[in-house]
């Protein structure tokens, strides 16, 4: 796999006055990205000549793929192309070809073309040159070491439009990589800490690479593949989806779009369960999101109004131990429901607390922060994904 560095040039990307965000790197990340490119390093300089030219040798020290935005432009402050010619050791050279192309775009929007626009024809010795599609700054690649440095303009609708036309299709066939496959196990009722403590060293590949991304309640685990064949890719991810389904299986609870509400839907019908749900707190956000779900057997959820979830939370008064009261409560939405399982959310500036009741057992998890939408997306997402975890272990 090839890594690639992004390097913005410019001083109103440092700024404390400015108002310019480097929306660039982020589009470049992306394109690189979709041809199998890893970007480990974004760098921001000013725009000094000695040290765009420190940080080019710099990056072609650790990557393959370096991409330059700004610093291309008629004006003095433009220093990126001198700053290349730096780092690999030539001197500039200027192309007629180039500055007859600015030269005709001049022409073309019936401007006279400055003197200083002539800057804009000198590249580094042996450099390609990259034609600018939109604008008058041309960019240029250069190969050194067997590394490659693209610079383009700042200007984000030029620079995209040579990425596009010139920068994709000139990566792709040194990259190798012509599918990039994506395989996303989706894990709940355990925390982001645990799975990376079990498949760790999985983290650790280059390819196919293993990544971890956590929601409230929720972790998904991505694979995915940079190969030149699908078979190859699918062969890379299927390896690594087994050994981490007989590490985890029992906490995955689908793969790529499937959503843990109907996971938790899924278990409660295919078992002939029945659940009811109480929440404070949360203004419903369990509840909301229950009901996105479809449900083949008719009354396998109900919920308890928020007045009586109020009424059953008030005996514990302001400051209780939270543990035993979530325990207690959710004991007492089955009883009070005859469901199979009971499950009651809380979260008050005092804490957040879930707790699950089955036939079995009373699980519960205790936050010492709550109220507050973060803290109603956290209870409702592991109030969501501890039942799932539940109900879909209860055997009938």
């Amino acid at each position: 796999m090839l890594h690639a560095e992004i390097i913005s040039i410019g001083e109103e990307l440092l700024s404390s006055e400015s108002e310019t965000l480097d929306t660039n790197s982020v589009f470049i990340t992306k394109a690189l990205g979709s041809i199998g490119i890893r970007v480990l390093y974004k760098t921001t300089v000013g725009d000094d000549e000695a040290r765009i030219t420190e940080v080019i040798r710099l990056a072609l020290s650790r990557v393959d793929v370096i991409i330059t935005t700004g610093g291309l432009g008629p004006t003095v402050d433009d220093m990126t192309r001198q700053g290349v010619a730096n780092a690999v050791g030539v001197g500039l050279t200027f192309r007629q070809d180039l500055m007859d192309d600015i030269a005709a775009k001049f022409a073309k929007f019936t401007t006279r073309m400055p003197e200083n626009n002539r800057v804009q024809a000198m590249i580094p010795d042996g450099a390609e040159p990259i034609y600018n599609p939109v604008g008058t700054a041309p960019g240029f690649a250069v190969h050194h070491n067997g590394k490659v440095i693209m610079s383009l303009p700042g200007v984000p609708r030029e620079m995209k439009a040579m990425i596009d036309q010139h920068v994709i299709p000139a990566l792709r066939e040194k990259s190798g990589v012509h599918v990039i496959r994506t395989r996303v196990l989706r894990t709940a009722g355990i925390g982001e800490s645990w799975i990376d403590e079990q498949i760790g060293h999985l983290e650790r590949l280059q390819n196919p690479t293993v990544g971890l991304n956590a929601h409230s309640g929720q972790t998904d685990i991505r694979i995915t593949a940079r190969t030149g064949t699908e078979a190859e890719a699918d062969a890379l991810i299927a390896a690594v989806e087994r050994e981490v389904r007989e590490t985890l299986g029992e906490y995955i609870f689908g793969v790529d779009k499937e959503t843990l509400e109907q996971a938790f839907a899924d278990a409660l019908c295919g078992a002939g369960l029945r659940a009811a749900i109480a929440e404070i707190g949360t203004e419903g956000a369990l509840r909301r999101r229950v009901e996105k779900a479809t449900f083949t057997t008719p009354d396998a959820v109900s919920f308890v109004s928020p007045e009586t979830a109020s009424e059953m939370r008030a005996p514990y008064g302001p400051t209780p131990d939270y543990k035993p009261m979530i325990e207690a409560l959710a004991a007492q939405v089955r009883a009070m429901t005859n469901a199979d399982i009971g499950i009651m959310v809380v979260t008050e500036p005092g804490g957040t607390a879930i707790g699950v009741a089955t036939p079995a057992e009373v699980r519960s998890r205790v936050y010492a922060y709550g109220a507050g939408t973060g803290a109603q997306e956290w209870a409702s997402g592991w109030g969501l994904s501890v039942s799932w975890d539940a109900a879909h272990r209860i055997k009938r």
